[in-house]
């Protein structure tokens, strides 16, 4: 059994009108053409629809049961189509973004303030996770896309880079390594009291490349899982800690002093990932576009270039 959607508005039209010839004036379509329209739902069917006379035509009792059936499949499908329209236009929809917890805390909301200005009727949800626990949520499904500085070779997800991020020293106002602005020397950590983070965090794997590279041993004063733990010791003047760029976010005014990091230099990508033959949802890709442009506000000069065919789509 196979029919048509016109043939079903030719059928609910005559229903309503009670005429061919008023159905068709409804419909601006040409009588012959609406009666042979029903005629073929008709015969699909195998069901007379219509009892006709001279003066009216009125419904069998198997064409009012019918009316029912498809007044509700054209009401849905109308509906199904509004929805659809909605969510391209990003007037509903949901994100779900998974972040580690300094990136939840520091830079999304920002952008999840002003996504909802943009988009009041698509919802954001947020989760702050670690690094592997993101990337599972990401390829689950779980998570429509994750923020943050991911291993270059992670397979089910891919990657539109959002800005270049830097290793960077901080040190209390007032204490040498604060004083000046061009960038700080590895071997200038020599016999400092270091604070990392643990094991557990690829920033500390990329911190002791950095000790190695230039020759200099690396003594932990603490070692902590949290930047923002790192920076509350470095405030208090505990010692000095190597963290990345947008630790910058956490930092209080005059309080703590960061300069770049040389010989070696050790940049990375902070990146939104999805993942892989999964495309970005129109609000997804509206929720990135608006995240990269508060990442920029945020840390100028530090966008990523996108690739061609990457670019997410502005708020």
């Amino acid at each position: 059994m196979t029919f048509t959607l016109r043939q079903l508005h030719c059928f609910l039209a005559v229903a309503e009108a009670g005429s061919f010839s008023a159905a068709a004036r409804q419909m601006n379509i040409a009588q012959p053409a609406l009666s042979q329209a029903v005629k073929e739902l008709e015969s699909a069917l195998d069901m007379r629809l219509f009892d006709r006379t001279t003066r009216r035509v009125e419904l069998t009792e198997a064409g009012a049961e019918f009316r029912g059936a498809a007044g509700k499949v054209i009401a849905d499908l109308d509906h199904a189509v509004r929805d659809i329209r909605d969510l391209a236009l990003r007037r509903r929809g949901r994100v779900r973004i998974a972040a580690p917890p300094l990136l939840a805390s520091a830079v999304l909301p920002r952008a999840m303030a002003e996504f909802r200005e943009l988009h009041p009727g698509v919802s954001v949800d947020l989760a702050d996770l670690g690094t592997e626990q993101i990337m599972e949520q990401v390829r689950s499904g779980l998570a429509d896309c994750g923020v943050g500085t991911f291993p270059p070779a992670g397979p089910g997800v891919e990657r539109i880079a959002l800005m270049r991020d830097s290793l960077m020293i901080f040190a209390a106002a007032g204490t040498p390594l604060a004083q000046g602005t061009g960038p700080v020397p590895w071997t200038a950590l020599d016999g400092l009291p270091v604070i990392t983070l643990t094991r557990e965090s690829g920033i500390r794997l990329l911190v002791e490349i950095g000790f190695e590279s230039a020759g200099v041993a690396l003594r932990p004063a603490f070692e902590v899982s949290q930047i923002t733990t790192a920076l509350s010791l470095v405030e208090a003047r505990l010692g000095v800690a190597v963290l990345p760029t947008y630790a910058l976010a956490a930092v209080r005014d005059g309080l703590v002093v960061s300069r770049p990091m040389t010989g070696p230099a050790i940049d990375r990508d902070v990146t939104l990932i999805h993942a892989t033959g999964r495309s970005l949802s129109p609000a997804v890709a509206a929720f990135a576009g608006v995240l990269r442009r508060n990442v920029q506000r945020q840390f100028p000069g530090r966008g990523a270039a996108l690739p061609a065919g990457r670019r997410p789509q502005e708020g």
